[in-house]
């Protein structure tokens, strides 16, 4: 495998291959949320060597208690495990500017699993801002690695709320994209000690590329990849968060296209904001009917060829979160299995 070239950008990333391998990731499987916890939960139970977890948000609640569970047995036990979630989302939870007694009692319930998750071997790490905007360098990728299968290229967080949107991630059992995303992890949880952010970069199994966005403010190499495709293709399908914006939002809005976000009365007051004011701003429209807040971030490009091509995982496709660095990760893929998943999910769970 071989690290894939972003032209104008200098590569960078989670460990250069020099050997290169054209063979596609191994038979990546779609799964709702709640399949996704429950699969991961059964797999944490089974592991024998890592487990690696980080997402924007993790709560030991409701839905995700036998996921916390499975992490504290697992290190009590011997295995290696690495958690890691944003601090920002909880308000600081590191405690840099918020004193414990003011936080609610879900936040410091939180703070309650990072120590349990601590105490019995684990290593949990909250992941900061750099400085400056709050905002910078926030760290809005998900995955989990349990042993050598990976969970990834969806948006699921993991609280209650977060599985019970409309949402998925895909399951891929290959020793290579563990390894991979194994590396991902501690390179993110260096930069992140550092206040540092790390050039995107993309890395290839076959025709297929894993889009690493590593925080630096305007440097997105999968919202650079959605814009290169969206130029090419005849349609677009985008399912998102958010309304795109940006270039992206322009060139969608210049061919046919379907649009699947959330509309402003899905969303609490701060989203409803963001979703009204693009909303005004780009003139796009969402033909999203459901009251299921959507969460799940996909776009499917039609080409003229007839081939389909798809970006999918955790970026929203909206220009703000390129302007100010937020970590992200996805995978840009032609494979016409995974493809299909992608469709059926959006027709089964956001159309209708």
């Amino acid at each position: 495998m071989g690290i894939a070239p972003d032209v104008g950008r200098p590569k960078a990333g989670p460990g250069p291959r020099s050997v290169p391998d054209e063979r596609p990731l191994v038979d990546p499987e779609l799964l709702p949320a709640k399949d996704y916890i429950a699969d991961a939960t059964r797999r944490i139970h089974e592991a024998r060597r890592r487990v690696r977890v980080i997402a924007l948000t993790i709560a030991d609640e409701r839905e995700t208690a036998a996921f916390v569970d499975a992490l504290v047995a697992a290190a009590k036990r011997g295995v290696d495990v690495h958690v890691a979630a944003d601090t920002f989302t909880y308000m600081d939870l590191a405690g840099r500017f918020v004193p414990r007694r003011y936080l609610t009692p879900a936040k410091r319930a939180s703070l309650d699993m990072a120590r349990e998750l601590t105490e019995a071997g684990a290593r949990f790490d909250w992941l900061g801002q750099e400085g400056g905007l709050p905002w910078r360098g926030r760290t809005h990728t998900k995955f989990c690695v349990v042993d050598d299968t990976v969970y990834s290229f969806g948006g699921v967080n993991l609280d209650d709320q977060g599985v019970t949107n409309v949402d998925y991630m895909l399951r891929v059992t290959d020793h290579r994209l563990a390894e991979d995303m194994t590396r991902v992890y501690e390179r993110t949880r260096v930069a992140n000690s550092r206040s540092k952010g790390f050039r995107a970069t993309a890395l290839a199994y076959g025709k297929d590329q894993v889009l690493v966005d590593g925080g630096l403010p305007g440097d997105s190499i999968i919202y650079r990849r959605a814009v290169k495709f969206a130029k090419k293709a005849k349609r677009v399908v985008l399912v998102s968060q958010y309304c795109p914006t940006g270039e992206l939002g322009r060139i969608i809005a210049s061919k046919p296209h379907e649009l699947l976000f959330n509309p402003p009365r899905n969303a609490g007051l701060m989203n409803r904001i963001l979703i009204q004011a693009s909303m005004l701003f780009t003139r796009h429209r969402t033909t999203y009917r459901k009251r299921q807040y959507l969460h799940a971030k996909a776009i499917v490009f039609y080409m003229k060829s007839g081939k389909r091509v798809a970006i999918t995982g955790s970026h929203n496709f909206v220009r703000g979160g390129v302007t100010l660095g937020t970590r992200e990760i996805a995978l840009l893929t032609k494979n016409p299995l995974v493809i299909d998943q992608i469709e059926a999910f959006i027709e089964r769970q956001v159309r209708h």
